[in-house]
């Protein structure tokens, strides 16, 4: 979805999140025991996801698979603190 279109629809947002949380809620206790703190890259078509220590490397191991395509980032550890961007 183009990056303009994404931040004007909301309802796509929400399926976006939706989606990635599900993804997130599938692994939640084995990634919080393991990298608790780290970021999650969650492509939420998918379900394919990318763990790093910070939000540029899991963007980069994300952007490896999936180029210029909306993902889901997540605090693991702390879901609220959540963000959908596109690759970069």
């Amino acid at each position: 979805m183009d990056i303009v279109a994404m931040h004007k629809d909301k309802k796509a947002q929400a399926e976006l999140a939706r989606k990635a949380m599900q993804v997130y809620e599938a692994h939640r206790a084995e990634w919080e025991a393991q990298y608790a703190g780290q970021i999650a890259a969650i492509e939420a078509d998918s379900g394919d996801f990318f763990i790093g220590p910070t939000l540029g490397k899991a963007n980069d191991l994300a952007y490896a698979k999936y180029p210029d395509k909306w993902v889901y980032f997540v605090r693991i550890g702390e879901p609220e603190r959540a963000i959908a961007l596109r690759t970069w």
